[in-house]
C-alpha cells in the first residue's frame, strides 16, 4: 500500500494513534527518520529505554555487523537507536507504538536484551519462551479493557458469538480493544477474516472509558509494562483475540452468522 497520511480513518484498529493524527496528516510522503523524530517531539512523555537512552529512529544500514552491541535489540537498549527501514509500514507502525506505549516498548526491549545477555554468557542458541512471548505480543498484541468481568471470562472461554453478538450492546459500552502489535496494524491496512491478535486483559472501572484517550493510553502503558515485566512468561499468558469480531470493526460482523465461521472464531480446545 502506498503512503496514506489519513490511514487512521481507515479502521478503529488505529485508534491508539489518534492523538498523533494531526501531525501525521501533514506528511505528504513516506516519513523519513527525521520526520519521525519531529513527530516524537509532540509526544507528552519521555520515550527512552531502560538504560536511560533517548529513543531515536535511524536508517537501517545494509552492511552486515555481527557485533552484539549492533544487534537490533541490544542496539536499542544501549544507544536508543531503533533501526528503521524507509517506506515500510511495518517499521513506521513500530515507531508509532514506541510513541504511544513508550514504557511497554521499553519493557519488551529490556526483556530481549537481558535474555540475549544470558544466552550469550551461557552459549544458548535457542530462544526461550519469554522471548517468544515478548516477540509475539510486540507483533500482534491486543490490550483488552473491560469493566465487566463476565466479558473477559467469555473471551477467555472463546465464547465468541456470545460475547460479540449476544452481549453486543454491553461490549460497546463496557469493553475496548487497544491494538499494540505493529504487525497487526500493518495487516489492518488490508484487513481480512482471520486477523487474530494475542490479548492481555485488564479489568477497569466504568469511569475509565470516560477519560480522554491520551489519559487512557498513559495508564494502560503503565499497566502493560508491569504485566510484561512481572507476569509474562510464555505464550500461554496470551489469549487469542479475533479482532474483527469486535462490533463495528468489520462491516460483515453486523450479521449474526458472521460469528459462525469456526475457522476464524475457533472454539476452545481443552486438554486433560
Amino acid at each position: 500500500m502506498h503512503w496514506h497520511s489519513h490511514f487512521i480513518d481507515l479502521s478503529p484498529v488505529f485508534e491508539p494513534f489518534r492523538p498523533l493524527a494531526g501531525d501525521i496528516e501533514t506528511l505528504s510522503d513516506w516519513p523519513t527518520c527525521q520526520d519521525l523524530e519531529n513527530l516524537m517531539q509532540h509526544v507528552r512523555q519521555e520515550v527512552s529505554t531502560y538504560s536511560g537512552a533517548p529513543v531515536r529512529f535511524v536508517s537501517q544500514e545494509n552492511t552486515a555487523n555481527d557485533a552484539f552491541e549492533q544487534q537490533y535489540e541490544p542496539r536499542i537498549y544501549l544507544t536508543g537507536e531503533v533501526a528503521t527501514r524507509p517506506e515500510s509500514w511495518h517499521d513506521f507502525f513500530n515507531a508509532l507504538v514506541w510513541m504511544t506505549f513508550p514504557h511497554a516498548k521499553a519493557a519488551l526491549n529490556r526483556i530481549h536484551y537481558h535474555a540475549l545477555i544470558h544466552a550469550t554468557h551461557r552459549n544458548i542458541e535457542k530462544r526461550g519462551p519469554l522471548r517468544d512471548a515478548s516477540t509475539l505480543f510486540d507483533e500482534s498484541g491486543v490490550i483488552v479493557l473491560s469493566s465487566q468481568k463476565t466479558l473477559i471470562e467469555l473471551l477467555q472461554q472463546h465464547a465468541w458469538k456470545k460475547v460479540f453478538w449476544e452481549y453486543r450492546k454491553t461490549v460497546l459500552s463496557s469493553m475496548r480493544f487497544m491494538v499494540f502489535g505493529h504487525a497487526l496494524h500493518e495487516k489492518a491496512l488490508n484487513p481480512y477474516v482471520g486477523m487474530t491478535g494475542k490479548g492481555i486483559f485488564f479489568q477497569v472501572e466504568e469511569a475509565f472509558f470516560r477519560e480522554a484517550l491520551v489519559a487512557q493510553l498513559q495508564v494502560v502503558d503503565r499497566w502493560l509494562t508491569d504485566f510484561l515485566l512481572q507476569k509474562l512468561a510464555s505464550n500461554a499468558d496470551l489469549s487469542p483475540i479475533p479482532v474483527l469480531g469486535y462490533p463495528g470493526w468489520s462491516d460483515e460482523n453486523a450479521a449474526a452468522d458472521y460469528y459462525d465461521n469456526a475457522q476464524y472464531f475457533r472454539p476452545l480446545v481443552r486438554t486433560n
